[in-house]
């Protein structure tokens, strides 16, 4: 599901009182029903590759939402929990923020063109610290941390054939990968 699905969004970006609650809901349920469907079909594949993972919704909510939305979100999460599949292996690509930053703004035109905003850099900046804290505590699954700060978007053979390298040789616990 891409984010551009979400309703919310617009109001979201343009500072609308409670828009910020309702895209988290609208997010949270969506990815709640993709992953009800994912653990369906995973009785006849047995590969699921996703771009996200269910967890990671609770770093928006905590960066946009009050407290007492907070509340309600985290009482609804953890009704949600329950039916997710947790995955074999998670891969989080890691970038410092002022390459992140820089990347965006190489992108600043294209999001002009198709009449986007592009975000906001102090707000990238804390949702970037927000993914590293995360990521630094995450222990439910296998993880592997690629740095990206010298990777392009469009990876090479070589490079993508070392990153399958590296995820077949994934055991438990976390390893980190830097590209060459």
């Amino acid at each position: 599901l891409d984010d551009t699905d979400n309703p919310f969004l617009t109001d979201f970006a343009a500072g609308r009182s409670g828009a910020a609650f309702q895209a988290q809901l609208f997010s949270l349920l969506a990815r709640h029903r993709q992953q009800v469907g994912l653990r369906q079909s995973s009785l006849f594949n047995q590969q699921t590759v996703s771009d996200y993972l269910f967890d990671k919704d609770k770093i928006y909510a905590y960066l946009n939402l009050d407290d007492n939305e907070l509340f309600i979100y985290q009482r609804l999460y953890d009704l949600l929990q329950g039916d997710v599949v947790p995955p074999d292996l998670v891969i989080y690509l890691q970038i410092p923020t002022d390459v992140l930053r820089r990347r965006i703004r190489s992108r600043e035109r294209e999001y002009r063109e198709n009449g986007e905003t592009p975000p906001d850099p102090e707000y990238l900046g804390e949702l970037n610290d927000a993914y590293t804290h995360f990521f630094f505590h995450y222990v439910s699954t296998p993880l592997l941390v690629v740095e990206t700060s010298h990777v392009d978007l469009e990876w090479g053979d070589t490079a993508l054939n070392d990153l399958l390298k590296q995820v077949r040789g994934m055991g438990q616990g976390t390893r980190y990968y830097v590209p060459r």
